[in-house]
């Protein structure tokens, strides 16, 4: 069977990818369904994308790289075409868009492009076999335990990385890779919560709180939460992407409080209260009880010096910890690293030394940051190729 063009991967950039291309088009996938990540994102809701998605929301080798693909489709582009499904959305904190209703809307509506532009998807397959040939690419297909024989023009990688395995992720575009010798950037997981031994947190699963984690390369300020296997919350999964492995997190349980004045007003007036008392109405109580061993914390409030109490919060607002390590692939939400971008083209997301073999979405070594980013990634690459595919963006 002949086609243009075949795309290995159903997901948000595959599907994107698909609707934009022009000619005989194929998505293949092994999956039941399209688009599982989309379905389960943002707790069944989607965050599609981010109002103020731009290259600094980006980790790569090349942080200049994701500018052209996304100066050509930005997330406003995505907007009017949601919007123009009639598909209700709203924003949450700091830019994320949602969906009002269900993920299950993003897909459909991906699924309506894709037919929209005759494309082809070919679900429960899975390719055995890909060779380069004179005029384009050779793939044996088992689709439902039947092997089939399939050749294209060309071949677009949108499978992804190795987050999630649950879902499906294999890494089969960095074994393609491999095969026509791409350069690779070191993957890792990334948007993944932290573990640390010994069960230390376990006592407090469950707390949660505003804080802020910084390392010597960033810092964010979101919610923190403690698990029975470490930390997670948005600010945990943020800076995860920028932590490796042996390294301190600061974390700051205090952000904006004020909390030294307010311990000195209430010295005034709540002298004769235990300072652990008196911190339970700032911080979880939970919290508090391990602080309390963790910091020393003792007395009353009243006699507590404004140096003491400067030290306290001074604690609290630099506490240092340093992870075991992450939950890792199981639970990450991207990963890190990735096909070189040195080896594409920023308008087309072409490869530059295998003619007609391209590469879009978590495959390639842009990730973003948790909130809508990496969807928009998504997209935008997928539209690049597919553009450049269907004639109307030409290689570098």
């Amino acid at each position: 069977m002949q086609f243009d063009t075949i795309i290995l991967g159903a997901g948000a950039a595959g599907m994107m990818c698909a609707s934009r291309c022009s000619g005989r088009v194929l998505v293949l996938d092994h999956a039941k369904a399209p688009g599982e990540k989309i379905r389960i994102s943002g707790g069944g809701r989607c965050n599609f994308t981010n109002m103020y998605a731009g290259a600094s929301n980006f980790l790569s080798q090349n942080p200049h790289f994701c500018k052209s693909a996304m100066a050509r489709y930005t997330q406003w582009d995505f907007v009017e075409l949601v919007d123009r499904y009639g598909i209700d959305w709203h924003e949450k904190t700091l830019g994320q868009l949602f969906c009002d209703g269900s993920a299950k809307q993003i897909v459909s509506m991906l699924l309506s492009e894709m037919d929209e532009a005759g494309a082809e998807l070919w679900l429960l397959s899975s390719m055995k076999d890909l060779r380069k040939t004179e005029g384009g690419f050779a793939l044996e297909v088992d689709r439902e335990g039947k092997r089939i024989s399939v050749t294209c023009r060309n071949l677009v990688l949108a499978s992804g990385g190795k987050s999630i395995p649950k879902m499906g992720a294999t890494g089969i575009a960095y074994d393609i890779a491999r095969q026509f010798d791409l350069p690779l950037i070191d993957t890792r997981p990334g948007l993944v919560p932290f573990t640390f031994s010994e069960d230390r947190f376990k006592p407090l699963a469950g707390v949660a709180l505003p804080a802020r984690l910084s390392n010597a390369r960033t810092s964010f300020g979101e919610a923190l939460l403690f698990t029975h296997r470490g930390l997670s919350g948005p600010s945990v999964l943020q800076i995860s992407s920028y932590w490796h492995e042996g390294e301190t997190v600061s974390v700051n349980l205090i952000p904006e409080m004020g909390l030294f004045e307010k311990l000195r007003e209430q010295r005034q007036i709540s002298g004769r209260k235990d300072l652990v008392t008196v911190l339970a109405h700032h911080l979880p109580g939970r919290l508090v009880d391990h602080l309390r061993v963790e910091f020393d914390i003792k007395g009353k409030l009243a006699d507590q010096s404004d140096v003491k109490l400067q030290a306290l919060c001074d604690q609290m607002s630099s506490w240092a910890l340093i992870p075991s390590g992450t939950e890792g692939y199981r639970t990450a939400e991207v990963t890190l690293g990735g096909i070189d971008t040195n080896a594409l083209s920023s308008k087309t997301m072409e490869t530059k030394t295998v003619p007609g073999l391209f590469v879009i979405g978590e495959a390639v070594d842009v990730t973003g940051w948790l909130g809508g980013f990496n969807f928009q990634w998504a997209w935008a690459s997928g539209h690049a190729a597919g553009t450049a595919i269907a004639g109307q963006v030409h290689p570098d």
